[in-house]
């Protein structure tokens, strides 16, 4: 049994699903943002099928972010899972966080982004106050069992977030996805720092690309998505999604006919009217497209004065 619980976020993205799942373990799926609306939605929800936050033995997370990763807290006496990098967010400490400014302050110099918006920064914080206070009591990752649910495995597909995990039965065909593939959009393959500090940053979009792309080899009937309605035909929307997403990487390539530029350059043409007010989704939104054309040989990435990246047709 697979239970969708509907829960209202204050981001832009609207309503998240939680899954209540009910096998050997009673688990739910992703626990909303931690907002007063979202507790009560959550608890509405569970009541409905008669349970209440006690019952709950178990919270998967499918990644760290906010609006996924909030009201763990109110399950006592469940035992929270997930994969390890959700810790990370979930700790917050001093350390991670002065490691995270560093990181976006080093992204927005290499993106040729002026000093006026270094202020984004802070912002890539996103609302941490709505995230939870509890951390792992398990961390799981790609192949493992899904504890308590016979026949389900734990698929780590990520790009969207450096934490995603999807959940996949492959008797019954049905996958529990996060955000991996939503019904009305494409995810955002977030920039976001790597768990290792001496890594290099991480490709989101060449990783979710790849993520997406393994469930072209499997036999998914049917995706419980972490927003929206239930996807079928899954095979089919992947591939119109991979194949517009080549486009917009095009046009990009086309940008730069008369001469090399950077990424804030390449983001002011490709969102005119938005870069300002969402310059970290739409910066994130530019590199994943160069990332890809240097992936394919179509693009060069040179380093210019001051650390800043340029990049000019191959």
């Amino acid at each position: 049994m697979i239970h969708k619980i509907e829960i209202p976020t204050p981001f832009a993205v609207g309503d998240v699903n939680a899954f209540v799942v009910k096998a050997d373990t009673l688990s739910l799926v992703d626990a909303g943002p931690k907002t007063p609306e979202a507790y009560e939605a959550l608890k509405y929800g569970l009541k409905e099928i008669g349970y209440t936050f006690n019952d709950i033995e178990q919270v998967v997370l499918t990644h760290h972010h906010p609006d996924h990763a909030g009201w763990m807290d109110a399950f006592d006496k469940a035992e929270v899972i997930g994969h390890p990098y959700n810790d990370l967010w979930l700790k917050r400490d001093q350390a991670f966080m002065d490691y995270h400014d560093r990181f976006y302050l080093q992204c927005l110099k290499e993106e040729g982004v002026p000093e006026n918006y270094f202020n984004w920064v802070e912002k890539m914080k996103r609302p941490i106050r709505l995230m939870g206070d509890r951390t792992l009591d398990k961390a799981i990752g790609e192949g493992d069992e899904w504890e308590g649910h016979p026949g389900w495995i734990v698929m780590e597909t990520l790009g969207h977030a450096q934490s995603h995990i999807a959940l996949f039965n492959e008797q019954t065909g049905e996958m529990i996805g996060g955000d991996l593939v939503l019904e009305k959009v494409s995810s955002n393959p977030l920039i976001e720092p790597p768990a290792d500090r001496n890594a290099e940053r991480p490709k989101s979009l060449l990783q979710y690309n790849a993520s997406l792309t393994r469930l072209l080899d499997l036999p998914v009937d049917i995706v419980y998505g972490g927003h929206g309605n239930e996807v079928r035909n899954v095979h089919s929307l992947i591939e119109s999604r991979l194949q517009k997403q080549h486009e917009r990487a095009m046009k990009v390539l086309a940008m730069l006919n008369d001469g090399s530029k950077t990424i804030y350059e390449l983001t002011q043409q490709l969102f005119p009217t938005v870069y300002e007010k969402e310059l970290g989704l739409t910066l994130s939104e530019t590199i994943g497209q160069t990332d890809y054309l240097v992936a394919k040989g179509l693009v060069r990435e040179k380093v210019g004065e001051g650390g800043i990246l340029y990049y000019e047709q191959a």
